[in-house]
């Protein structure tokens, strides 16, 4: 296995960096949202509904450090970010679902990398470094839950069943 290459975010401005990812954190929200409408097993449902409000608290807190960090300054949401990450998008309408989770996977992935990485620019600042670094290891959490549903998913699709009640309690 190859060692990862640390994301350089050297060549964006930390005001653009915050942006960016309370973009992302605004995208992702809106896609477990879409995708909690659109699955039927309701455990599903219900993490997807979970991360989406993860992904919504990320952002509040987002918001408050660059309301912190730039005061002077109106915070516009860009309509594409300034670093590559990966979006999760819903092409076709009966795209399996494990497939789309795989590409929330890899976007999780991903938003750690580039929270890991945009810690580094808050050396100075020990809260906002150590909220980054933190927010780097809950998307890799993310990225755990989302794995476990995909692999469960797709034994589901492979055998093209769902039962209704699996998942009701007593």
């Amino acid at each position: 296995m190859t060692e990862k290459k640390p994301m350089d975010l050297q060549e964006f401005t930390r005001q653009d960096l915050i942006l960016a990812a309370m973009k992302n954190e605004l995208d992702s929200k809106t896609i477990y949202t879409k995708l909690a409408l659109k699955v039927k097993n309701d455990l599903l449902k219900d993490k997807l509904q979970f991360l989406a409000k993860e992904e919504e608290k990320h952002r509040d807190v987002l918001e408050q450090i660059y309301k912190d960090q730039f005061p002077k300054e109106k915070m516009v949401l860009p309509k594409k970010t300034v670093v590559p990450l990966p979006e999760i998008t819903i092409t076709v309408e009966d795209t399996p679902i494990s497939k789309i989770i795989s590409s929330a996977m890899l976007a999780e992935q991903n938003a750690a990398d580039f929270y890991q990485a945009l810690s580094k620019q808050f050396i100075s600042n020990t809260k906002i470094k150590n909220t980054l670094h933190y927010f780097a290891t809950m998307e890799l959490e993310h990225y755990k839950i989302l794995e476990l549903e995909k692999e469960s998913m797709e034994h589901f699709e492979e055998a093209d069943m769902y039962w209704p009640m699996v998942h009701a309690g007593p």
